[in-house]
Protein backbone atom coordinates (compact mmCIF):
# COMPACT_ATOMS: atom_id res chain seq x y z
CA UNK A 1 0.00 0.00 0.00
CA UNK A 2 3.16 2.34 0.70
CA UNK A 3 4.54 1.41 -2.22
CA UNK A 4 0.89 2.92 -4.27
CA UNK A 5 0.82 5.85 -2.60
CA UNK A 6 4.57 6.31 -3.05
CA UNK A 7 4.25 6.19 -6.83
CA UNK A 8 1.11 8.08 -7.12
CA UNK A 9 2.70 10.85 -5.55
CA UNK A 10 5.69 10.88 -7.48
CA UNK A 11 3.22 10.93 -10.46
CA UNK A 12 1.31 14.27 -9.27
CA UNK A 13 4.99 15.52 -8.51
CA UNK A 14 5.99 14.96 -11.88
CA UNK A 15 3.09 15.96 -13.32
CA UNK A 16 2.92 19.73 -11.83
CA UNK A 17 6.53 20.00 -12.20
CA UNK A 18 6.16 18.96 -15.84
CA UNK A 19 3.23 21.79 -16.71
CA UNK A 20 5.02 24.65 -15.68
CA UNK A 21 3.84 27.69 -17.07
CA UNK A 22 7.08 29.41 -17.31
CA UNK A 23 9.96 28.20 -19.11
CA UNK A 24 13.50 30.37 -19.99
CA UNK A 25 12.68 33.52 -21.93
CA UNK A 26 13.68 32.48 -25.92
CA UNK A 27 15.99 34.84 -27.57
CA UNK A 28 16.58 34.72 -31.11
CA UNK A 29 20.65 35.52 -32.10
CA UNK A 30 22.02 36.00 -35.27
CA UNK A 31 19.62 33.89 -37.37
CA UNK A 32 20.53 33.51 -40.95
CA UNK A 33 19.16 35.39 -43.55
CA UNK A 34 19.84 32.90 -46.08
CA UNK A 35 19.01 34.90 -49.19
CA UNK A 36 20.38 37.42 -50.96
CA UNK A 37 18.03 40.36 -49.87
CA UNK A 38 18.89 43.56 -49.34
CA UNK A 39 18.99 45.33 -45.43
CA UNK A 40 15.82 47.27 -46.42
CA UNK A 41 13.82 43.83 -47.16
CA UNK A 42 14.93 42.35 -43.91
CA UNK A 43 13.56 45.52 -42.34
CA UNK A 44 10.48 45.19 -44.32
CA UNK A 45 9.75 41.70 -43.37
CA UNK A 46 10.28 42.33 -39.94
CA UNK A 47 7.94 45.15 -39.65
CA UNK A 48 5.20 43.41 -41.58
CA UNK A 49 5.86 39.96 -40.10
CA UNK A 50 4.86 41.41 -36.27
CA UNK A 51 2.08 43.82 -37.50
CA UNK A 52 0.50 40.62 -38.70
CA UNK A 53 1.04 39.02 -35.72
CA UNK A 54 -0.19 41.75 -33.66
CA UNK A 55 2.80 43.46 -32.29
CA UNK A 56 3.51 46.94 -32.71
CA UNK A 57 6.70 47.80 -34.36
CA UNK A 58 8.57 50.92 -34.55
CA UNK A 59 12.23 51.36 -36.01
CA UNK A 60 14.34 53.08 -32.92
CA UNK A 61 17.43 53.50 -34.54
CA UNK A 62 18.96 51.72 -37.39
CA UNK A 63 19.66 48.17 -37.64
CA UNK A 64 17.14 47.94 -34.37
CA UNK A 65 13.07 47.69 -34.68
CA UNK A 66 11.55 47.66 -30.96
CA UNK A 67 8.49 45.36 -30.90
CA UNK A 68 5.69 45.66 -28.40
CA UNK A 69 2.74 42.99 -27.73
CA UNK A 70 -0.09 43.45 -25.74
CA UNK A 71 -2.50 40.67 -25.17
CA UNK A 72 -5.50 40.92 -22.44
CA UNK A 73 -3.14 42.19 -19.43
CA UNK A 74 -0.20 40.93 -20.73
CA UNK A 75 2.31 43.08 -21.99
CA UNK A 76 6.16 42.27 -23.89
CA UNK A 77 8.23 44.41 -25.36
CA UNK A 78 11.23 42.79 -27.72
CA UNK A 79 14.39 44.50 -29.55
CA UNK A 80 14.88 43.02 -33.18
CA UNK A 81 18.59 43.67 -34.34
CA UNK A 82 18.67 43.62 -38.14
CA UNK A 83 21.28 43.64 -40.69
CA UNK A 84 21.70 42.36 -44.53
CA UNK A 85 23.04 38.81 -43.17
CA UNK A 86 21.38 38.01 -39.87
CA UNK A 87 18.51 38.91 -37.32
CA UNK A 88 18.60 38.53 -33.40
CA UNK A 89 15.37 39.39 -31.22
CA UNK A 90 15.67 39.95 -27.67
CA UNK A 91 13.80 40.36 -24.63
CA UNK A 92 13.88 43.98 -23.39
CA UNK A 93 10.41 43.71 -20.80
CA UNK A 94 7.26 42.50 -19.89
CA UNK A 95 4.20 42.60 -17.00
CA UNK A 96 2.00 40.41 -16.14
CA UNK A 97 3.98 37.27 -17.83
CA UNK A 98 5.79 35.75 -14.37
CA UNK A 99 8.93 36.98 -15.33
CA UNK A 100 11.66 35.95 -12.41
CA UNK A 101 15.38 35.37 -13.14
CA UNK A 102 15.20 34.71 -16.94
CA UNK A 103 12.33 32.58 -16.50
CA UNK A 104 8.71 34.03 -18.43
CA UNK A 105 5.51 32.64 -19.15
CA UNK A 106 5.32 29.93 -22.41
CA UNK A 107 2.96 32.35 -24.32
CA UNK A 108 6.22 34.50 -24.61
CA UNK A 109 8.44 32.12 -26.15
CA UNK A 110 5.14 30.97 -28.68
CA UNK A 111 4.71 34.87 -29.50
CA UNK A 112 8.05 34.77 -30.48
CA UNK A 113 8.65 31.75 -32.02
CA UNK A 114 5.70 32.83 -34.32
CA UNK A 115 7.23 35.57 -35.28
CA UNK A 116 10.91 34.30 -35.90
CA UNK A 117 8.72 32.05 -38.27
CA UNK A 118 6.81 34.23 -40.00
CA UNK A 119 10.25 36.34 -41.11
CA UNK A 120 11.69 33.25 -42.02
CA UNK A 121 8.83 32.82 -44.29
CA UNK A 122 8.10 36.00 -45.59
CA UNK A 123 11.83 36.96 -46.10
CA UNK A 124 12.05 33.25 -48.18
CA UNK A 125 9.40 35.15 -50.00
CA UNK A 126 11.03 37.85 -50.86
CA UNK A 127 14.20 35.58 -52.72
CA UNK A 128 12.13 34.19 -55.28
Amino acid sequence: MKLIKGLIIAAVLTGVVGCSRTHPVLNVDNAPVSYNVKVEQVRSAILQSGADRGWIMQETKPGTIRGEIIKRTHKAIIDVEYNAKTYSIHYVSSENLQYEDGEIHRNYNRWVNNLDVDIKKKLAALAL
